[in-house]
């Protein structure tokens, strides 16, 4: 929850600002020993209490408090105090939910946030506290989706429940919905940093590690994790094992001077790819949700496919082996088709993986808007989990430039080594992209955070000016006649040195992230955000209180009037009754049948009052309505209460 301060009055109670120990996001906390959490046991050792032990608010607040000091335990203590004193509070199960979540008890915090619906079915916060609490369960992301909806439609100026309906959609490759979503929180909370951050990753096409998995499945995703993983392995092995086989093979037809021995023991090594396909086929259980785990898997997908591709080359090339030289030397020979069949095949067989590394690298650095992406994260750069995206977000444009002057040094020799000419345009876009990612105030940064990227950039500098020498020279040439210098041979050899080095330091940043497990130069190190930065969380916001005065005015008065949002525009009706007042503000109501079926469009109403009595004031509460058909009423879960006071006889006068 990070730095967010516990509001000064939630509905009517003020947190008390010395409560005897030590200080927490804005309230004073003490263990049960009367000192601070260094006294108290450290994590989770304090007993903390409010000024009013017997204030269930007051305990509410505590326990929100201790979550902002990173004690869950202490908080959920508290929590259920604010229980044993008052059952039917409401806000005191969202909290205690929160609570248990961060303890990863989350079949606790699903219950405690279905307690605190049942008891508020109106509440947005109690919505939104119920769908994180679902998506951590698995087979409950559709039930997730229903609540956060929800949330949306109660409080669409509420930034918290855009983030999660936006966060469940990216988690299924829905970029479009979730892009939508992300920026009406923005819309509402510009500075909502998870919001950024993950926008963010929409714009650069972001699947998160386990994309085989759709969240809507009601599969355990261990059981597809599972699949994932035999399918995975058995694809490298059998892959590994013929590479080696043919090496082998290879080795063996140098070594005889009969090719056909070196054929059958090429068949008989085929069987080596018979014993990890039976035993990975035995460790999937689910074969009916393979086809969908390899449709949601891309890579995965080319490895399967793959492989049996590998089969048929490796039996290729072992019918089309070549045999020992004519006159008996030791070279390898073979002629007409026949070589270049074996040529192929066995580069097929041999450099696969490799030739999919690379493809992967390319595919995965051109997917996406990398500089749109690279505003949102330095927009949100406080957060550290954007700068850990921006920093993967530069390699992905690293990688998109070199495989540009990759393309101008391999085609211009063919083409011409005028089109060398375009390699300044790599600089260009490399500074556009400095400018309008907004990174300008962030580069003295990155040296220090990222010294192979530096050195990645600049080789590609290098490469760009010895390309663009290379198109100059020729350009030169060809005005001033065969007397010019020649330089083209020198400059474009040093572009491809510049090139290779770019790509060992790639590998060598990659190699050391890998052998660290740190995040690498790769998609897979981005990550999603789930910071709220200093705003406090929308699902523990205390709920909106009813003053005495006001329940009062509700259960006595006769003319308390009900307005909605119609098809024609705002109507009102008078309420018949007010048949009860929750203990959380909640107003019970008798109304028409055109009122229900207009919450059921629009559940966002408002209620008005007067004071029956001394005509002092007025209130209204707005809300949201939800029919209630067991017992008959119309249940309003208050937003918001605005209160005024009717003007006095000399105020009347002066009118």
């Amino acid at each position: 929850m990070g730095g967010f301060r516990v509001p000064e009055c939630v509905g009517g109670f003020r947190v008390p600002e010395c409560v005897g120990g030590f200080r927490v996001a804005g309230v004073l906390v003490r263990g049960a020993d009367g000192r601070g959490p260094e006294g108290s046991g450290g994590r989770g050792g304090a007993a903390a209490e409010p000024a009013d032990p017997g204030s269930p608010h007051g305990w509410c607040v505590t326990a929100v408090a201790l979550l902002d000091a990173d004690q869950p335990e202490a908080a959920l203590a508290a929590a259920r105090r604010a229980l044993a004193l008052d059952p039917r509070l409401e806000w005191a199960h969202r909290v205690a939910s929160l609570a248990q979540e961060r303890l990863g008890r989350d079949g606790e915090a699903v219950s405690s946030a279905e307690h605190a619906v049942r008891l508020a079915p109106g509440s947005w916060a109690a919505r939104l506290r119920l769908g994180t609490a679902l998506r951590r369960l698995p087979g409950r992301w559709r039930e997730s989706w229903t609540q956060a909806a929800k949330a949306v439609w109660f409080a669409p100026e509420e930034p918290d429940a855009h983030v999660l309906a936006g966060d469940l959609a990216l988690t299924r490759g829905d970029h479009d919905r979730a892009g939508h979503a992300y920026r009406a929180a923005l819309r509402g909370a510009p500075d909502h940093p998870a919001a950024r951050v993950n926008l963010g990753l929409t714009l650069l096409r972001w699947e998160r590690p386990r994309a085989h998995h759709d969240p809507a499945w009601a599969v355990d995703p261990r059981e597809t994790g599972r699949a994932r993983r035999a399918i995975e392995v058995w694809s490298r092995q059998v892959r590994v094992l013929l590479a080696l086989a043919l090496a082998a093979v290879t080795a063996l037809a140098f070594g005889v001077e009969s090719r056909t021995h070196a054929q059958l023991a090429g068949a008989v090594l085929l069987l080596l790819a018979v014993p990890p396909t039976v035993r990975q086929a035995r460790r999937v259980r689910i074969w009916s949700y393979v086809p969908q785990i390899l449709g949601r898997d891309l890579w995965l997908s080319v490895a399967a496919c793959l492989t049996p591709l590998v089969v048929v080359g490796y039996a290729a090339a072992v019918l089309t082996l070549p045999g020992r030289s004519p006159d008996g030397g030791a070279a390898l020979w073979h002629g007409g088709a026949a070589g270049v069949v074996w040529a192929g095949t066995s580069g097929l067989v041999v450099f696969n993986g490799l030739a999919v590394a690379f493809l992967r690298v390319l595919v995965e650095a051109w997917r996406g808007r990398p500089v749109p992406a690279l505003a949102q994260f330095a927009a949100a750069f406080p957060e550290r989990t954007a700068r850990r995206d921006a920093n993967v977000a530069l390699w992905i444009v690293v990688v998109r430039a070199w495989s540009v002057l990759a393309l101008v040094a391999v085609v211009a020799p063919v083409a011409g080594p005028v089109l060398a000419l375009a390699a300044p345009a790599v600089p260009l876009a490399l500074w556009r992209v400095a400018r309008r990612g907004r990174l300008a105030a962030h580069l003295r940064e990155v040296p220090a955070q990222d010294r192979p990227l530096v050195a990645a950039v600049l080789s590609l500098l290098l490469a760009s000016a010895a390309l663009a020498l290379t198109g100059a020279e020729q350009a030169l040439r060809d005005a001033a006649g065969p007397s010019a210098p020649a330089v083209a041979a020198w400059g474009w050899r040093a572009g491809l040195g510049a090139l290779a080095c770019a790509v060992v330091v790639f590998a060598a940043r990659a190699a050391r992230a890998w052998w660290r497990g740190a995040p690498g130069p790769w998609r897979a190190s981005l990550l999603m955000c789930e910071g709220r930065g200093s705003r406090p969380p929308g699902d523990v916001r205390p709920s909106v209180g009813l003053s005495e005065a006001v329940r009062r005015a509700f259960t006595s008065s006769r003319g308390v009037v009900l307005a909605y949002a119609d098809a024609g525009g705002p109507r009102a009706l008078a309420v018949g009754a007010v048949t009860s007042i929750g203990p959380a503000g909640e107003l019970r109501l008798i109304a028409a049948d055109e009122a229900w079926q207009a919450a059921e469009r629009d559940p966002k109403v408002a209620v008005f009052v007067a004071d029956p009595i001394g005509r002092r004031f007025w209130a209204e509460v707005r809300g949201v309505a939800l029919g209630d058909p067991e017992a008959e009423v119309l249940r309003v879960t208050p937003k918001q209460v605005v209160i005024g006071e009717y003007p006095g006889r000399h105020q009347a006068r002066r009118r």
